[in-house]
């Protein structure tokens, strides 16, 4: 690694008496921070693990950083964090966080990799530590894995406060060193596609309309619109495709549906199979009719968040010049009550022919996605994700720590499982049985129900084998993302708000998929 030091004589640099040191305002003046990343001690080693990019520093100090670490108090563990201030000329303050152990790696039981998942969060503690102190600019250490430590300072730092008079300070956030710098800016590109996600499932819905959605994205690929081309298909159009089951949750709202239609031509073979990605795009998702509880009901502008990570995850693709042919789409409406809305047992018809008995108009999502799957399929894609905020029922049986997949393929199964090991935002596979599919077949007045007969029991089962008869590729996975929308406190290096998961992991499905033949 290149020293990004030089040697500086520091007041305190002939360690002759730790009480003697006195600094001048110059150090101060600098307003810039750095973070390094030390490791815990392994057994019976009893001494200090700094990085490499740490040790320079240390070095560049005369050992100061170390003496300060040993003299300050216990060694740190992982995700701890300490500040030290007027140590070097260039930053006036110096956050070291605890990495945990150096030998720490893929993990089965977790199914994820601990040593980027601790960088992740360590790095985010940090940047958040010299956030808070007002600083501008703050360069990152490393830690042994650029992108993984972009990743941590740009999800740490993001924070939605766009209708806030009193904002925190901005922050920039740069790779400390040369070593690096591609994968760094990886990392960069990988959280700037979840922070769209996130702005856009923050943002209130009477500013996040499908219209202003649509918008939106068109706006972030504008600057790739050789490799993209983008396609707002209006309610007409929507009625000349015969969806029937989308514009059946439109009925009750002023605000004009879009299906917006994304192509991403990354590929120099233009005839290559795309990848399709399906977002579920309700702006907001009162229940219509089937009226929601009012608790929690402002959470549900986020009920977008299927198309925000999956138009997202394009932008990302874009921005990386992945190999790879991506289309998106994503129906997008708001779900409202009205003298027009869908009524409970209405019976509607999707674009395959199949009629669906609506008796909870609550259960939109799956009435969206079902017409969208279908126009998918006109793309002879080689492997459909959709992704959406289905069911209530994922987050009671995973909670946050995993989106919920439900798939007809091993092969693109291990793929989404790989992809989720890298990004640390894990996924865990559901069941299809045929079990489910009779709940939502036997049906009095149509071809299908939109709830299950028994709909308290595996309902984001249900929900998926609803979507299932839409389905006729070889190769489909749908993620229920409920579980995963918010954050609380359980994924540390996320603020508490929406997610925008699990962005990173399909833009890693799409990287993986882009080297295949």
């Amino acid at each position: 690694m290149l020293c990004p030091f030089r040697k500086v004589l520091l007041p305190w640099a002939s360690r002759q008496g730790r009480r003697s040191f006195s600094v001048s305002h110059n150090y101060w003046n600098a307003k810039k921070g750095l973070v390094l990343g030390v490791y815990e001690k392994e057994k019976d080693d009893e001494s200090l693990h700094l990085t490499e990019a740490a040790e320079c520093f240390d070095h560049s100090v005369s050992g100061k950083l170390g003496e300060l670490l040993s003299i300050s108090g216990p060694a740190l563990k992982k995700g701890k964090s300490r500040v030290f201030y007027g140590v070097h000329e260039d930053f006036s303050s110096i956050a070291v966080v605890g990495l945990g152990k150096r030998s720490a790696e893929v993990c089965g039981k977790e199914n994820w990799d601990s040593s980027k998942e601790n960088i992740r969060a360590a790095v985010s503690v940090g940047c958040r530590l010299l956030q808070d102190l007002e600083l501008g600019q703050v360069e990152v250490d490393p830690c042994g894995d650029a992108q993984a430590a972009a990743e941590g300072a740009g999800l740490g730092l993001f924070l939605y406060d766009e209708f806030k008079q009193k904002k925190k300070p901005a922050v920039t956030a740069q790779l400390h060193g040369s070593t690096g710098s591609a994968a760094w800016q990886r990392g960069v590109l990988y959280a700037e596609g979840q922070n769209l996600a996130r702005r856009l499932m923050e943002a209130p819905a009477n500013h996040v309309t499908p219209t202003f959605f649509a918008n939106c994205i068109q706006q972030e690929l504008s600057p790739f619109s050789d490799k993209v081309a983008v396609h707002r298909r209006p309610q007409k159009w929507i009625e000349e495709q015969s969806m029937g089951a989308f514009l059946s949750v439109t009925k009750g709202s002023e605000e004009p549906p879009v299906f917006l239609e994304l192509h991403y031509k990354g590929s120099p073979d233009s005839n290559q199979p795309p990848l399709v990605l399906v977002g579920k795009g309700i702006t907001f998702d009162s229940g219509g009719i089937s009226l929601k509880p009012s608790s929690g009901m402002d959470a549900m502008r986020a009920d977008m968040g299927g198309a925000a990570t999956v138009c997202s995850a394009i932008v990302t693709a874009a921005a990386l010049n992945l190999p790879i042919n991506i289309i998106g789409l994503a129906p997008l409406c708001e779900n409202m009550p009205s003298g027009k809305a869908t009524k409970p047992g209405d019976v509607v018809r999707a674009k395959n022919g199949k009629t669906i008995q609506v008796d909870n108009t609550d259960a939109e999502g799956r009435l969206v996605l079902a017409d969208a799957l279908c126009y998918a399929h006109s793309f002879s894609p080689k492997a459909i994700v959709n992704a959406a905020t289905l069911t209530g029922a994922m987050d009671v049986a995973l909670g946050s720590a995993a989106t919920g997949v439900f798939t007809n393929s091993d092969w693109l199964w291990s793929h989404l499982h790989k992809a989720s090991i890298v990004t640390g935002d894990r996924v865990w596979r559901m069941p299809l049985f045929r079990h489910y599919t009779q709940q939502v077949t036997d049906c009095q007045l149509a071809d299908l129900n939109n709830v299950g007969k028994y709909s308290r029991s595996g309902g984001a089962c249900t929900a998926a084998a609803f979507l299932g008869e839409f389905v006729t590729a070889p190769h489909w996975a749908h993620l229920d993302i409920a579980g995963v929308m918010g954050n609380k406190d359980e994924v540390p290096y996320l603020r508490k708000g929406m997610s925008g998961r699990p962005t990173r992991t399909l833009v890693e499905l799409a990287a993986a998929l882009s080297t295949e033949p």
